[in-house]
């Protein structure tokens, strides 16, 4: 064998460390998973996104073998758990559930982060797509969004309405609505979705734009009603609920989204095999069940997609958190 030849693996050593090329990070990529995985959630337990990340869990636990552990690091608009993210490796195995609060909200809501929104995060898919319903106390003696509306202009100044919390999705659907039909009604904030929708339960406020976990049962019982979905279609788990659009508001659109990204610096290649784990796990009829049952519908799309989504997203609701006049330091 030539000298030349003999040298040609120290060549393509040379040539793999130049371009910064780890070969033993391409085996791990291979073989990825190859230990646990930490799925981090915003947000406590018992909430929606967290009940779709253990289901998740669960799924991909199955389907690879490979455990997922779904860590709770609630606090501070989700915050803390996206700046824990931002500040993880780029290895696939610290990972994060977002919602639309984490990045479209919270890069116009807050004056300054830790961290950009946009550019310290690499977007791997999207998993689920969920409305907010607009709820009200049948005291009101209304049956349908036009007549809602016609009321609350007669009532516009005495009206009340809650929210998960200022600047939150559902303050921000509320905002939006009002300067839409030309209502100023008095917010009154809560400590999240549930003590929202038990308010206008109590009728201690007139309306809320709820999340769907505390809004499906009550509306299905009867105890509220609900007036119209924010989504463009309507859901499965209250097919009677019109969207705001049949209902008589059109272009009126408001859909939450959970999303699983990574720190930024990730491969290529490792990102799309995530991306396609998630994919596989969403798209079974038992997962499908589970996000019905919800009140959420599966979606997802690729990295560049979702990329873009996001972009996108974060433009629209920088218009509703002015719209709102939320601020956070």
């Amino acid at each position: 064998m030539s000298t030349y030849f003999r040298k040609i693996p120290t060549l393509l050593l040379t040539t793999i460390s130049l371009l910064g090329i780890n070969s033993s990070f391409a085996e791990d990529i291979s073989a990825y998973p190859s230990k646990p995985i930490r799925l981090i959630v915003g947000f406590a337990t018992g909430g929606i996104s967290d009940v779709i990340a253990r289901a998740l869990s669960a799924k991909i636990t199955e389907q690879t073998g490979q455990a997922i552990i779904v860590e709770n690091k609630p606090g501070a608009g989700t915050t803390i758990a996206a700046d824990y993210i931002a500040k993880s490796a780029p290895d696939g195995y610290t990972i994060f559930l977002q919602d639309m609060t984490t990045h479209a909200i919270n890069a116009s809501l807050y004056k300054k982060l830790s961290y950009d929104t946009q550019k310290d995060f690499s977007p791997i898919t999207l998993v689920a797509s969920t409305p907010l319903m607009l709820v009200i106390n049948p005291s009101l003696k209304v049956n349908n969004l036009k007549e809602f509306i016609a009321l609350a202009k007669k009532q516009s100044d005495t009206l009340s309405y809650s929210s998960s919390g200022n600047g939150a999705v559902t303050h921000l659907a509320a905002e939006t609505f009002n300067r839409m039909v030309g209502i100023n009604p008095v917010h009154v904030p809560f400590k999240g979705s549930s003590p929202s929708t038990q308010a206008v339960l109590a009728g201690d406020v007139a309306f809320s734009f709820s999340s769907m976990p505390p809004a499906i049962t009550l509306v299905q019982s009867k105890k509220l009603i609900g007036l119209g979905v924010t989504t463009p279609k309507r859901i499965s788990s209250n097919p009677d609920v019109p969207t705001m659009t049949e209902a008589g508001l059109p272009g009126y659109d408001f859909v939450l989204y959970n999303g699983i990204l990574g720190p930024k610096g990730m491969p290529p290649e490792l990102v799309k095999k995530i991306s396609q784990m998630f994919v596989n796990a969403v798209n079974t009829p038992d997962m499908k069940q589970i996000f019905s049952n919800l009140g959420a519908d599966v979606i997802t799309n690729s990295p560049a997609e979702f990329t873009h989504q996001m972009s996108e997203e974060s433009l629209k609701m920088a218009k509703a958190v002015k719209i709102s006049g939320a601020q956070i330091d």
